[in-house]
Order: structure tokens, then C-alpha cells, then sequence
């Protein structure tokens, strides 16, 4: 195949949105064969499949080749392009040079559609540096660039950056509204690849924030298969996989959201951007804690950690069942005094109360429950309203209420089934055993525990599934935890510390500081004696 042949079959390659078979084939060429338009296909291409490196090199290319053929606007446009990839990959202060770069190129000349991409920039700035209000008038002014160049990138952007700042103004009506535009837009098919796949993941990530799973579900069908159509493509597929996981957590698949979480990470990764490679490993640390595996979560959340992600709250309910209640409450006391938007308030909520309350600060944790029930009234969505009747019910039972704990406890069981959530069902029905508990109606009681306890092992929830089978259980002798009480059965069945972790698939370290709680509840000083105690008390 000649060179012209070669660079026709490229160019239509890149059309067809092949993007490996477009890099491959302009990588292949002469680069003396190359125009400007040339070196940016290459560099989008690049992008896409997930070789970010090669994508600077060439949209330089683009960017010098332009500039030196007096092609400003082309110049500005490929310096718009190399600000967005360096920023969205931790370089920020690297993209905004660019971004002065194409400003400067385009000073003092012609209104061209380039300065409405280049004001999206500023946007993004004014947004993460919390300039809220003077984003929103920026993204107007980028739409009506938009409007006046039938430029729908810059329309949709605009829309979804103003629907966004909607929602964190705290009118979600509003907010959905716009992003609904933008994603009709979008799936329209009239936008560039790089601009619909950053809106996509934009919109999904905000049904996410907000609790609203329908849309979440939704959209995140519609992501994996405009991806999906694509071969190739590896830009956006991390988040696509997070969000996938996440619907999958919440419905109990965990086996298959660990795999989406695991996948997410190394896309992530292969794309040059760590820091949403930490969001995956928060989400992937919750599910080891709801199977019990605490080292593993704890492991998860530290690669979070150091990929610059905040994991919080999470990572502090982590800790309460490590025993760590007093770290958990100092964290969660300063996240709630930190200024935050309605929408990322709200997502400590629910939390905090289970935090609160094993602190014993009962009065606080009301008081986080009654803001949680106002803000999930005032957003609307079913995820929420079930957190908050939860939260409220919780706080009930620790008062004493277990009247007033049942309908609240029923209420969230009935949205959490709506959903599909087996395991925030099986967590009310534990509740609601415990208010039967308290209000004499032990047969009642049994019969939620019951299915709580299938529930739990049905997931593989194995904490969950050995404190719903306590509840009816009287009070254990020298106050040994129902984990305790299993580490002690096996120390009296004569098993070492290396086959009980086998056993509880638990560490040794976690298993010598259960033995060490033991010794010390018991007051004993050897296994010979704990086993003794076991024994007597009848715990064999």
C-alpha cells in the first residue's frame, strides 16, 4: 500500500471510530507525511486506547505544524487538547501553560469556536477551586459559543458542568434537568469522542454522588455500550467498570463487583491517571469488609490512600470493626465541621450515625439523622430516604424506642427491596429483630433473624450473618464478643493461632489480639486456663 493509500486507510479508520487500527496506522507513517489534522487523529487515537505519552507527542506536532503555518485557531485547538489530557492526568499546572498557550495564539484575533474550548478550562478551574458562582456564568458563556458556532461539544459541556453545579447548589431538580440535556445530546452522536465519553462518565458519576440508582443503572448501561462499540477503547472504561461494580455491590453480586473494581484499577492505571484508581480501591475495600476480610480492606484502603484519594467515611467504619470507635468518631466529628456542597455533605451521613453511635454520642447521631431525613426528602430518591429511615431507626433503639425504631426499620426495608438490595434488607431485618427483641414479640423476632441470617450467608457476609445469629442469644459470659467466643472454641478444641486463622480466614495478628481481649476479659493468663473457662461456661 502506498503512502497516500496508507494515510487514506488511516484517516478513514479514525472516522470509524477503530481507534487502535488508526494509531497503528498513522504511528506506521513518515511523519513527513503527516499534516496537522494528522498529528491530532494520532494524538486522540492515542488518548483512546490508552497511550497517553504518544498522545502529548503528537498533539505537539499538531500544535507546532499549525502555528508555524499561521493556522491560529488549529494551533489554539491542539493546545485546548494538550491542556485537557495533562490536567486530567495530574498535571495540572503543565496543562494550564498550555492552555495559556492556545489563549495567547488566539490574542487579538478573529471570534473563532476555539475560545468557547478554551473557556471550558477556565470552567473546570473555577469548579475545583470551588468558584462555584463563577463557573456557572463561564459555562453559560461557553454554551452560547456553542449556540453561535453549532458546536455541540461545547453546548453539552456546558450543560453538563451547569447541571452539575446545579446539584451542588442543592436544586437537584434543576441540575437533572440540565444534565438530562446534555446526555440527550450526547447520545445523539453528535459530539467528539474524547467530549462524550468525559460527559458520560460526568453524568453517571453524578447519579452516583446524589443516590439516584434508576439513572445510575440507566446510564451506565448506555456508557458500557457506547464503549462497547468502540474496539479497542480504554480511555473511560475504568469509571464505566467502577460504576458497574457499584450497581453490583449494592445488589450483591460481590464476587462479580470485585472483578469490575479489580478491572477499573488497572485501567486506570494503563491510562496514566492513579488518583480514580483510588476511588475503585475504596469501593473494592468495602466489599473485603462486609466478607469479613478487615487486613484486606484495610490493605485496599491504604493503596487508596496513597493514590491521593480521601476513602472517608468509609475507611472510619472500617475501623469500628477493628475496635478503633474512638479514631472513627474523631474522623467523622471533623469531616461533619469541613464546609461541604449539600450533595458531598450528604454522603457522610449516614455514616456518621452509625459512627456516632458506637461512640455512644447518641444525641449527635440524631441530630446527623434528622439532617439526613431533611436532605433526603428535599433530593427525592429512594436510596437516600432509606438510609435516613434507617439512620432514624438506629437511633431509636439506641434511645430505648424499639416502637418507633419498627416502622422507620420497615419503611427502609421496603425502598431497599425496591432496589434490589439483599443486604441492606437483611441489615433492617436484624433491626427490626432487635425492636421485637424489645418489645417482648421473641417469635417475631426469630422469624427476621432468620432471613437475615440466610440472607448475610447467602452473600458471604459472614460479620453480618454472626451478629444477627447474637441477637437472641443470651449475654456471653465475661462479655466475650461473638468472634471471641469463636476464637475461644477453637483455643479449647486445642487448635494454634495459624489454624484458627486458617479456620476464621483471619489473620494471625488478628487472631492473637482476639486471644489477647480474651486473656484479658477473663482475666486468665494461658490458653489452658481460657480453655478451661470455655468449658465450664459451656461455650464448647
Amino acid at each position: 500500500m502506498g503512502t497516500v493509500d496508507h494515510l487514506r486507510w488511516a484517516r478513514e479508520a479514525y472516522e470509524r471510530r477503530d481507534w487502535m487500527a488508526a494509531y497503528d496506522a498513522l504511528s506506521d507513517l513518515d511523519p513527513s507525511a503527516l499534516r496537522g489534522e494528522d498529528f491530532a487523529r494520532l494524538a486522540i487515537a492515542a488518548q483512546l486506547v490508552g497511550r497517553r505519552n504518544d498522545a502529548v507527542q503528537a498533539m505537539q506536532r499538531s500544535y507546532r505544524i499549525h502555528l508555524d503555518a499561521g493556522d491560529h485557531p488549529a494551533a489554539a485547538m491542539s493546545a485546548f487538547w494538550l491542556a485537557m489530557s495533562l490536567s486530567q492526568a495530574g498535571e495540572p499546572t503543565v496543562g494550564a501553560g498550555w492552555r495559556a498557550k492556545g489563549e495567547r495564539v488566539l490574542a487579538g484575533g478573529d471570534d473563532v469556536v476555539e475560545r468557547g474550548y478554551l473557556l471550558c478550562h477556565e470552567v473546570f478551574s473555577c469548579i475545583h477551586g470551588g468558584e462555584h458562582a463563577r463557573a456557572r456564568e463561564l459555562a453559560v458563556d461557553v454554551e452560547a459559543y456553542g449556540k453561535r458556532f453549532d458546536n455541540a461539544d461545547l453546548t453539552a459541556m456546558s450543560l453538563n458542568c451547569r447541571g452539575r453545579l446545579q446539584l451542588y447548589a442543592g436544586d437537584v431538580a434543576a441540575g437533572l434537568h440540565l444534565l438530562d440535556e446534555a446526555m440527550a445530546t450526547v447520545t445523539s452522536g453528535e459530539l467528539s469522542p474524547i467530549f462524550a465519553g468525559n460527559i458520560y462518565c460526568s453524568v453517571v458519576e453524578a447519579c452516583q454522588e446524589i443516590c439516584d440508582i434508576g439513572r445510575l443503572s440507566d446510564w451506565t448501561r448506555v456508557l458500557t455500550s457506547w464503549c462497547d462499540t468502540q474496539p479497542d477503547l480504554l480511555l473511560f472504561t475504568g469509571q464505566c467498570a467502577v460504576h458497574r461494580g457499584q450497581i453490583m455491590l449494592l445488589r450483591g453480586e460481590w464476587a462479580a463487583a470485585i472483578e469490575e473494581f479489580d478491572r477499573a484499577v488497572g485501567r486506570y492505571l494503563l491510562v496514566g491517571t492513579p488518583t480514580p484508581a483510588g476511588s475503585a480501591l475504596a469501593e473494592r475495600a468495602v466489599v473485603l469488609q462486609l466478607q469479613g476480610d478487615l487486613d484486606g480492606a484495610h490493605e485496599s484502603f491504604a493503596r487508596a490512600n496513597s493514590y491521593g484519594y480521601e476513602s472517608q467515611p468509609a475507611q472510619a467504619l472500617l475501623w469500628l470493626d477493628q475496635g478503633r470507635v474512638d479514631a472513627a468518631v474523631t474522623t467523622i466529628r471533623r469531616l461533619l465541621e469541613e464546609p461541604r456542597d449539600p450533595v458531598h455533605r450528604a454522603q457522610l451521613l449516614a455514616g456518621a450515625v452509625e459512627i456516632l453511635l458506637a461512640g455512644s454520642a447518641t444525641d449527635e447521631a440524631a441530630a446527623v439523622a434528622s439532617e439526613l431525613a431533611s436532605v433526603a426528602a428535599r433530593f427525592g430518591f429512594t436510596a437516600l430516604k432509606a438510609r435516613a429511615s434507617y439512620a432514624t431507626a438506629r437511633v431509636s433503639l439506641a434511645r430505648g424506642d424499639p416502637g418507633a425504631a419498627v416502622s422507620c426499620l420497615k419503611e427502609s426495608a421496603h425502598r431497599w427491596a425496591e432496589l434490589g438490595a439483599v443486604y441492606e434488607v437483611a441489615r433492617c431485618r436484624v433491626g427490626l429483630g432487635q425492636a421485637y427483641v424489645g418489645l417482648g414479640d421473641h417469635d417475631s423476632a426469630a422469624e427476621e433473624l432468620a432471613m437475615a441470617e440466610s440472607a448475610f450467608r447467602g452473600l458471604g457476609a459472614r460479620p453480618a450473618e454472626r451478629a444477627a445469629a447474637q441477637v437472641l442469644r443470651p449475654v456471653s459470659p465475661g462479655g466475650l464478643t461473638a468472634r471471641e467466643i469463636e476464637v475461644l472454641q477453637h483455643v479449647a478444641s486445642g487448635l494454634s493461632n495459624a489454624e484458627i486463622a486458617r479456620s476464621l480466614v483471619l489473620s494471625e495478628k488478628t487472631v492473637a489480639r482476639h486471644l489477647s481481649n480474651i486473656f484479658a476479659k477473663l482475666d486468665v493468663s494461658t490458653r489452658t486456663a481460657a480453655a478451661a473457662y470455655a468449658f465450664r461456661h459451656h461455650l464448647t
